[in-house]
């Protein structure tokens, strides 16, 4: 997150503690978007940088993407 906080101070100009707060809305928005077992993985991949992060997101988003389609696909 401090990745993104750093780009964020560096494209825009301003200070590290808005620039910290604009990314915190940023996700917390973003979070509430998404379905909650996505939504429960971007702390960490935002923690864990690219590794570890798209791992687990891939992980759960393929989960759900098969169980929705699952259900979809039984009810036709």
């Amino acid at each position: 997150m401090d990745e993104l906080i750093n780009l964020v101070v560096q494209k825009t100009g301003i200070s590290q503690d808005d620039a910290q707060k604009a990314v915190q809305v940023v996700i917390d928005s973003l979070k509430s978007k998404l379905p909650a077992p996505i939504a429960a993985q971007v702390d960490t991949f935002l923690t864990s940088g690219a590794s570890g992060g798209v791992n687990a997101l891939e992980a759960e988003a393929g989960t759900l993407l098969k169980s929705e389609l699952g259900g979809f696909l039984g009810n036709l």
